[in-house]
């Protein structure tokens, strides 16, 4: 395999299962270092193992993206640890769901807080330290890589009104921020998958069958119907597109929202 990161210094956040354990493994894969956070220290530290055991490098933080001063420290430590940060995955994100009537201040906040404000604190911690380091051989400072969601795109989406507007926030603010940064050579950009095979999806199949009356069954060949490549997503189906937006093909792509669905969704 390539080696197209080797010697790259990478973040992931919410990286200790689903998704984000994916785009780690596949990172260390592509020979980058890698940083794999969770708010869940214990499931980071194993994806870290992980990466040990099969000959990569890596090590693990407790980061909960929602204080400031949690993804501050954990740029630091990267930085102390291998002199500079490349690249940052905002992975980390949260799920209810409930009819928009019955939807709770409570729901509200816990999804925007996860899904949008700690994209904001991460990005702003790794992109200061990004500014203020030489770009490397490819002429950028860094690579900041966002995990939206189709649900960023396309508003209908049954009993997920906060996770919509969590994730179109995220996609927004992928723009936003590539307008700006890219003055200080960091590019921006995101993935948009859809219906994943992750525990989280496991948890909104049950919610869903509930507030639909059917069985958990029926809903999974739903999400089946609405993918024209009638499977359900992989983690590693995401991750891929991770490592090739963080890879020098990618060097010339920013402000990008990048479907990652079977077709879900096109635009």
């Amino acid at each position: 395999m390539t080696k197209t990161l080797h010697n790259k210094t990478c973040a992931v956040t919410g990286g200790g299962s689903g998704i984000g354990r994916a785009i780690a493994v596949a990172l260390a894969g592509a020979g980058a270092k890698v940083c794999v956070t969770d708010v869940n220290p214990g499931w980071a530290e194993q994806v870290a193992d992980e990466i040990h055991a099969s000959g990569g490098e890596a090590f693990s933080l407790a980061l909960d993206v929602t204080q400031k001063e949690h993804s501050q420290a954990a740029v630091e430590a990267i930085v102390k640890r291998w002199g500079r940060l490349d690249i940052w995955c905002n992975n980390a994100g949260v799920s209810t769901m409930n009819r928009f009537l019955d939807l709770t201040e409570a729901d509200w906040d816990y999804n925007l807080d996860v899904n949008a404000k700690g994209v904001f604190l991460c990005s702003q911690a790794a992109a200061a330290r990004m500014a203020a380091q030489p770009p490397g051989e490819n002429s950028l400072r860094g690579k900041i890589i966002n995990v939206a969601s189709m649900a960023g795109k396309r508003g209908n989406a049954p009993f997920l009104a906060h996770y919509v507007a969590s994730k179109f926030a995220v996609v927004g603010l992928t723009q936003a921020m590539a307008g700006e940064l890219a003055a200080q050579a960091i590019t921006v950009n995101a993935v948009c998958p859809g219906y994943v095979q992750t525990e989280m999806q496991s948890r909104e199949v049950s919610w869903e069958a509930s507030l639909r009356g059917i069985s958990a069954e029926d809903v999974r060949r739903l999400y089946i119907a609405d993918t024209p490549l009638s499977r359900l997503e992989t983690p590693e189906d995401v991750a891929a597109v991770v490592v090739f937006l963080a890879s020098p093909a990618a060097d010339f792509i920013t402000g990008e929202a990048i479907n990652v669905n079977g077709g879900s969704w096109m635009d």
